[in-house]
């Protein structure tokens, strides 16, 4: 059985708009964010990629980047 690892980073988020560091702040996507989830979880369905577990850290803008992607 082949088992395949994928790292996905969260996309833009609001405060990628004025180059602040994140950190732990918990912070939300833009639109752009969430539109660069759901296009990286296009191009995973389409290259044939199907995922059993998704483990992600409790921020939100993570959250959001795991939810278009598997959405996708």
């Amino acid at each position: 059985m082949e088992h395949v690892l994928v790292l996905l980073r969260h996309g833009h988020s609001e405060w990628n708009l004025s180059d602040r560091f994140t950190g732990w702040t918990d912070i939300p996507l833009t639109g752009v964010g969430l539109a660069e989830g759901a296009t990286a979880g296009r191009r995973l369905a389409d290259a044939g990629y199907r995922f059993d577990e998704v483990h992600i850290s409790a921020l939100k803008r993570t959250r959001q980047t795991a939810a278009v992607v598997l959405a996708a």
